[in-house]
């Protein structure tokens, strides 16, 4: 009874990050070795990602039954995403021009084997707004599932749930079945959660193995004022936001350790989807918005990695003595509000948009992101981090504008967060 603690999943994430950040210092090659490991539990939490999402938004919407609320929570949600989203891009901005963080460094760009990052930029100049937006249309039903397409997954789902809604009773059986299958998925989700140590410990491993610890002393300041910058965006802009609903950051930042632990671990928000959902949904937030915004903001409500774009952006122009103008950073953020959109929630998914970013304005040396190769992987443990939280936070911000938010459960679900509270039966 003594070792029952043993058992809770926040010890044994825990656990295993710290003994593969170890083994992977002290011992590289098996380090790297892991990586399957990391790999596979992000592709079995992939593989659930799809279906979760498609059943949460039908039944949800499917019982909210009025359409217009549909069309105001999507809304409402879209404003509050494009208001912080701009914030942290802004944040990230200001504090690169404040700190500056590679002056100094002096990087002559012809000597920069731009190979190593040509798998990036051909993918990021293969984007560009016309086809982030119909790249929203699947080719076909069962694509997006295959792909693990979220946007497009949202899309059929809004579909479906809009024509069950207009069945009216005749939809009653149809969408019962699905709320079975619903329960079903999240208990497979369980079961795949029982591995999400193995998955932590090879991510984690492999990272420090491959890239090792050394290798943040030169790119340290970049390292430092990216953490900082998204530590002071998760305590001063989301937490008074958080505060408005009611619920205080650090309570909320316990009640979600362990998500936020995996998410540490495996350097993917995606990783934590799906419980996400259900501890949301625990805490006294509408099904209905809980499947609707979580969605939804993982594509566009992206806070860590848009805090990431803009800093990044000013470190290689600094890095490569490349002067911008204050016109010339106006531009830079004008189609960062753009590509930001776009980004991936998988690891390198900011890599790739900062690829397209620089493509596209063309005033920064592509070929110095060479220089963030290094630390890329580390950083993105901090960007999913604060995705994370900034997703979290919106779905209770959006909750509580349409008044839904039961604050009193919120309260007392945070009061104690080690005891399971079965989801709210809010439509």
């Amino acid at each position: 009874m003594r070792l029952g603690w043993l058992k809770n999943l926040y010890v044994q994430v825990l656990a295993a990050v710290v003994f593969g950040a170890v083994l992977g210092h002290v011992w590289p090659q098996a380090g790297e070795s892991l990586k399957p490991l990391g790999d596979g539990f992000i592709k079995l939490i992939k593989m659930m990602v799809g279906p979760v999402v498609f059943t949460t938004v039908v039944t949800g919407i499917a019982k909210m039954g009025d359409l217009k609320r549909v069309g105001r929570v999507g809304l409402k949600a879209f404003l509050y995403f494009e208001v912080v989203t701009t914030g942290a891009l802004v944040l990230g901005l200001v504090v690169g021009n404040l700190f500056q963080p590679g002056v100094g460094l002096d990087v002559d760009v012809s000597r920069l084997d731009a190979k190593a990052i040509e798998s990036y930029t051909s993918a990021g100049k293969s984007m560009s707004t016309v086809d982030f937006l119909f790249n929203i249309i699947p080719s076909s039903l069962v694509d997006p599932f295959v792909k693990g397409d979220i946007l497009q997954v949202l899309l059929i789902s809004l579909l479906t749930a809009i024509a069950l809604a207009k069945m009216g009773k005749a939809g009653e059986s149809l969408l019962h079945g699905l709320d079975s299958v619903g329960h079903l998925l999240f208990g497979m989700v369980g079961l795949i959660m029982r591995v999400a140590p193995l998955g932590a410990l090879g991510a984690i491993a492999f990272t420090v193995g491959k890239y090792g610890v050394g290798t943040l002393v030169g790119l340290g300041r970049l390292m430092g004022a990216f953490y900082v910058t998204a530590f002071l965006f998760v305590v001063l802009v989301l937490g008074p936001i958080l505060r408005w609903t009611g619920v205080g950051l650090l309570p909320f930042l316990r009640y979600l350790r362990d998500e936020l632990l995996l998410v540490l671990g495996t350097s993917s928000s995606e990783s934590a989807l799906p419980q996400l959902m259900v501890k949301l949904e625990a805490l006294g937030c509408p099904k209905s918005v809980v499947g609707f915004v979580v969605p939804m903001g993982y594509s566009f409500n992206l806070d860590g990695t848009s805090i990431y774009l803009t800093l990044a952006s000013l470190f290689v122009a600094q890095a490569t003595g490349t002067h911008l103008s204050l016109g010339q950073e106006l531009a830079l953020l004008a189609v960062l509000l753009l590509t930001s959109k776009g980004a991936a929630t998988v690891t390198g998914g900011g890599f790739i948009t900062l690829a397209a970013t620089l493509s596209a304005t063309g005033t920064i040396p592509v070929a110095g992101m060479v220089l963030l190769l290094g630390v890329d992987r580390f950083m993105s443990e901090a960007r999913a981090l604060t995705n994370l939280v900034g997703n979290a936070v919106a779905t209770l911000v959006v909750s509580k504008w349409e008044g839904g938010l039961d604050t009193e459960r919120a309260r007392e679900v945070l009061a104690a967060p080690s005891v399971m509270v079965a989801p709210a039966s809010t439509p």
